[in-house]
């Protein structure tokens, strides 16, 4: 049973968009995030009236100098795990922190930006009557458009921008907040499940329109057995919410399929797979499934020993689990081909 609940948290979809690159390069590549708080190094901290933040503690107590930088982890997250291993030294800097220095805003677009925003979903509505302001995926996509306009100022050419990007990974993790809020009720459309499902489906199809030529997606993970759900179901995982992230799932693969129908012979799914050996695979590290992480949360001595950090996320031990899983799984675990060989890097 453990062995399928860790395997069933670190199960990835990745859509690769174009053939890998032929040899590997010296060079990193610019990498681009998107989605919502299991990629968000920071963004939240720079809206003033945001609610959905992680710059206290306990949060960032394994960080270097036990900061908490507005992850939602107790250090680092996935995002910082799978750009480690790109050969990057930092994760990219939010873009929110990049635009508010204009001397130095061009350069460092080139390395990358981070877009993901706690709270957020795909829906542009998710997040913000529970959190008062997050950047949806909608408007993460139009800040990506700000940061491709000025490369092309720079390169004084669509073709020499579009080469550029064609080098760059863009990696994206949204959907559970957009189910949550439903089966919550929070601001539930008059909808069913599968049409519900439907809208975001369409709605992810066109914000996935960004000319990505290799796109890494983290599908939703099983929502239904974070301790946040397991608290609302008598200690057991919320079945609704189980079926509704599988459903998503397989509406996903479907849209993945469709988008990769250009590129012949190119195959779609791939599972992470882990076996991980963690001790406690239903509890919050920090907090409990009814009560935030937070300065006045109990947390554990043994985070490594965690899957869940606080109610909803990973801790960072998962979160590097995952990571070297993508990198450096076989054919077995990861499908075409792994993060290492799509992106022409050695770990």
């Amino acid at each position: 049973m453990a062995k399928r609940n860790i395997s069933s948290f670190l199960v990835v979809l990745v859509s690769l968009l174009a053939v890998a690159l032929a040899e590997a390069t010296t060079e990193p590549p610019a990498v681009y995030i998107f989605g919502d708080s299991t990629l968000d190094v920071g963004t939240n901290n720079y809206i003033p009236e945001c609610l959905a933040k992680a710059d206290f503690y306990f949060n960032g107590i394994d960080f270097p100098y036990s900061e908490p930088t507005g992850r939602f982890s107790n250090g680092l997250n996935t995002a910082d795990e799978i750009v480690r291993l790109l050969g990057l030294r930092r994760s990219p800097p939010p873009f929110l922190q990049l635009v508010n220095d204009p001397s130095t805003f061009r350069k460092n677009i080139l390395k990358g930006a981070n877009f993901a925003s706690g709270g957020s979903g795909i829906l542009n509505s998710t997040g913000q009557y529970q959190y008062r302001k997050v950047i949806s995926m909608g408007d993460q996509i139009q800040q990506f458009s700000t940061v491709r306009s000025n490369i092309t100022n720079m390169t004084a050419s669509d073709a020499a921008t579009d080469a550029i990007l064609s080098k760059a990974f863009f990696l994206i993790s949204v959907g559970s907040n957009d189910i949550f809020e439903y089966l919550l009720n929070i601001t539930r459309p008059p909808m069913t499940i599968p049409e519900f499902n439907a809208t975001l489906v369409s709605t992810y199809e066109y914000h996935l329109k960004l000319g990505a030529r290799k796109l890494g997606i983290l599908t939703v993970p099983p929502i239904g057995c974070t301790p946040f759900a397991r608290a609302r179901a008598n200690g057991n995982c919320s079945e609704p919410a189980r079926r509704f992230a599988q459903a998503f799932y397989t509406e996903a693969v479907a849209l993945l399929e469709k988008l990769s129908s250009q590129v012949p012979d190119l195959r779609l799914q791939a599972q992470a797979l882990c076996d991980s050996g963690l001790r406690d695979i239903t509890s919050a590290c920090c907090g409990n499934g009814t009560y935030a992480c937070n300065q006045t949360a109990s947390f554990c001595s043994n985070r490594d020993e965690y899957l869940f950090w606080d109610q909803f996320h990973p801790t960072q031990r998962v979160s590097e689990l995952a990571a070297l899983t993508l990198f450096g799984g076989s054919e077995s675990f990861v499908a075409p081909m792994n993060f290492s060989q799509l992106l022409g890097v050695n770990i």
